[in-house]
């Protein structure tokens, strides 16, 4: 008879006649094939989107330049381009005959840390360059561990010299996060995402015979910037985050403060459930956008500001430190109908000033809690601990919420003296949060201690959005210069994590005991210079020591932050002292002349520019004043700095009119126009006094007043200063005062502020 076979067994020796021509096509063509597999690899765990792909040259050589995040940044390069690519590889990764076969087959140039690989690795890539292959190499020499783009190596101008190939910059982008990248602290052993993650590659526009490596590294940086920037629409709502991340601490203490009430994750959600409800129904009018707070840190105001958000609302935590006729332009400014506080708040001797003066009216959330139902209490648990996440966006309507949309307006003092409302969006604000925990690295255990108002963007990003973005627990207290109180709290709630400005962490160095600060393992200073014999200080105290970071309002706020000691997870320096640190992930910085706004080289002072997803949408109502301070897609910060060889950022001066003084933004022009007003000289007269500033070892900074014979006695303008309602960090100490002959002038007959200040610091500092 005539055997048949089966058709399990035709399928098997159709499987072992294919091997060797599989094996054939790989020897065949090696590139081809691995190009076909990272394809394959890539594909099955990310969604890619590419670019400007245009930028690369059809033919020819070209220099493919990325930022360096994960494990399979080389993957990626090779699924995404449909030509060949000659990857330069670290030859310690190759330390197997598999490793070092499959590298061959990729067509990857192996290179060691010793003079003589090194050379051989550039001639080789030349050679590759000249017979038109693209050659890539992650300048970083490593995987970033914080996100953050670290020091750029010259390799690749050594590689480029007498090629004439152009440099692409590349940026790879939405693959922090990953399970191939540091997320955590750890680069595997991370649980996958249920479904492919969406993965961004941008390739920028070729760049030709760079002077040195930081233009290339700027065009990377800026390249960056670009595209998280590009994507803020496609941002979570920070309810929507909020709500996941409440309900991954549902059981866990997640928020407590200083009256001693603490909250789980799911009881902290439930709670705002029920005031957003409440609000709705009592409160809010259905054209009503800006919502007023004036509230201290404490979990009543983080309920009342999550419960607005929740309602589709734009919060406006209000500076209950100014004065009621600054609150009534904020309120006028922003349209704001209602403020919601709280009775004790405003009954307290120091607020009784808001009582009767604001144009608003004042809703008391004690009255509010007496009126919820059981179908409001039913609702919030449903929706705490119930209801799918994804569902319970669309009851509550959080899907309409868009990134570019405005999540709060903050108020501050502009260059004229008057409060300009800076508009915070969505993704301005998660885009900071996210940065805070790629760079800090923050665990469970982690717990903040909020004691920084959230009129401030510091305080109403980080102390207040950070613990409900981030998987931390947070305690509050309503007064940071409160230092008994702070201290116990602290103890007692196991701080970890402490943001705060020079002049505070003076007043715990002061005041605190060793004991009642041990549990710090990262402390962060802002606003005002950080003096290193307050770090030495400090240090010896509590055992940990403080580095400094930067912002401004209208930055969300956070720009550089020197990577904590603690927290380093990184091979290469992410810590200066005496600068302010790298730039966040996804934030572009660069240095220019503040007169033609030309690029500047490093270790240059001139004008510091920044941009990235961090700069505000603009001023409320102000488009002219939001002009100002733009320029071309860059916020021009007033701050004089030069940046260094390793990217930090080093702050030397400040042109624009403030000063910063404990965390406080301090206009002078709004104290010369006072103290003109109480020596009774026209508005149109000849100018006699000048408000300027000098450093200060305490304070940071210090004001000066530069006048003319006067009038009155500086103890006399002091006085009346403070009689007229101007805030008592405005008024310049009665022996800040210094008499000259005549107010330093330009040729144009404008004020001189250079000489004015050079005249000052010269009389209370030494020439």
């Amino acid at each position: 008879g005539i055997a048949f076979f089966t058709s399990r067994q035709i399928f098997l020796l159709c499987g072992i006649f294919t091997l060797p021509v599989f094996i054939y096509i790989i020897v065949l063509i090696p590139q081809a094939t691995i190009k076909f597999l990272a394809w394959l690899v890539t594909h099955s765990v990310y969604r890619i989107h590419v670019y400007g792909r245009e930028n690369i040259p059809e033919q020819g050589g070209a220099i493919l330049v990325p930022n360096h995040i994960s494990w399979l940044d080389g993957l990626l390069m090779f699924a995404t381009s449909s030509r060949q690519i000659r990857m330069l590889i670290d030859a310690e990764l190759l330390d197997t005959w598999r490793a070092h076969g499959l590298a061959r087959l990729m067509g990857g140039i192996p290179i060691k840390p010793s003079p003589k690989s090194t050379k051989r690795a550039i001639e080789l890539s030349r050679e590759a360059l000249r017979a038109g292959e693209l050659v890539c190499i992650f300048p970083e020499g490593g995987i970033s561990r914080s996100g953050q783009l670290q020091k750029f190596k010259p390799g690749v101008l050594e590689i480029q010299r007498g090629t004439g190939a152009p440099i692409i910059p590349v940026w790879l982008d939405e693959i922090w996060g990953s399970i191939f990248s540091f997320r955590g602290g750890k680069f595997f052993w991370k649980w996958p995402s249920a479904r492919p993650r969406r993965v961004s590659i941008w390739f920028g526009k070729p760049m030709y015979d760079p002077p040195d490596i930081h233009p290339v590294r700027q065009a990377v940086q800026d390249l960056g910037a670009d595209a998280v920037t590009g994507r803020k629409q496609r941002t979570a709502a920070l309810p929507r985050a909020m709500i996941r991340n409440c309900r991954k601490a549902m059981f866990r203490g997640k928020l407590s403060d200083s009256t001693g009430m603490e909250l789980t994750g799911g009881k902290l959600l439930a709670a705002m459930m029920v005031t957003r409800r409440l609000l709705q129904r009592h409160v809010l009018a259905p054209d009503e956008k800006y919502v007023g707070i004036l509230l201290p840190p404490s979990l009543g105001a983080v309920i009342a500001n999550a419960a607005l958000s929740l309602s589709g609302r734009v919060t406006v935590n209000l500076n209950y430190t100014a004065t009621p006729e600054v609150l009534n332009t904020c309120i006028e400014r922003a349209g704001i109908r209602q403020i919601l506080t709280s009775r004790k708040f405003v009954q307290n001797p120091a607020m009784e000033k808001f009582k009767d003066s604001l144009n608003a009216k004042l809703v008391f959330l004690e009255d509010l809690r007496d009126k919820a139902l059981r179908g409001d209490k039913l609702f919030g648990f449903l929706g705490a601990f119930v209801v799918p996440s994804p569902i319970l966006d669309r009851v509550l309507g959080l899907h309409r919420i868009r990134g570019d949309d405005v999540a709060t307006v903050i108020f501050t003092s502009g260059s004229t003296g008057l409060p300009k409302g800076v508009m915070l969006t969505h993704h301005n604000i998660a885009m900071n949060v996210e940065a805070i925990e790629q760079v800090v690295h923050p665990r469970p255990s982690d717990s903040v201690l909020g004691i920084v108002p959230f009129f401030h963007s510091l305080g109403f990003t980080i102390t207040l959005w950070g613990p409900l973005l981030l998987d931390v627990r947070a305690a509050y207290h309503f007064s940071p210069l409160d230092t008994r109180t702070v201290a116990k709290l602290a103890r007692m709630r196991g701080a970890s994590l402490l943001l705060a400005t020079p002049t505070f962490l003076r007043t715990y160095l002061r005041r605190c005991e060793p004991e009642e600060l041990s549990s710090l393992e990262v402390v962060v200073a802002g606003a005002e210079k950080l003096p290193i014999s307050l770090c030495d200080a400090f240090e010896k105290k509590f055992g940990i020591r403080p580095v400094e970071g930067y912002g401004t309002t209208e930055l969300s706020p956070l720009v550089s932050v020197n990577v904590p000691p603690s927290r380093s997870k990184s091979t290469t320096i992410d810590l200066k002292e005496g600068s302010v640190g790298r730039p966040v992930p996804y934030v572009s910085v660069k240095v220019v002349d503040p007169d033609t706004f030309e690029d500047l080289p490093l270790d240059t002072p001139g004008m510091l520019l920044v941009k990235g997803p961090n700069v505000m949408k603009g001023y409320l109502g102000q488009p002219e004043e939001t002009a100002k301070v733009m320029h071309d897609g860059w916020y021009v910060t007033g701050d004089i700095a030069k940046i260094d060889t390793d990217g930090f950022i080093h702050i030397t001066g400040r042109l624009s009119r403030f000063s910063k003084i404990g965390g406080e933004m301090v206009p002078h022009i709004r104290i010369e126009e006072a103290i003109q007003k109480i020596l009774g000289v026209e508005e149109n007269s000849h100018l006699n006094v000048v408000v300027t500033s000098v450093p200060d070892e305490r304070k940071g900074e210090r004001l000066v007043v530069v006048h003319t014979p006067l009038s009155l006695s500086p103890r006399e303008i002091c006085d009346r200063l403070g009689s007229i309602g101007v805030p008592n960090l405005w008024i310049p100490s009665t022996d800040s005062f210094l008499e000259v002959d005549s107010i330093p002038v330009l040729g144009s007959g404008k004020t001189d502020l250079k000489a004015v200040s050079d005249l000052a610091k010269c009389h209370f500092n030494g020439c």
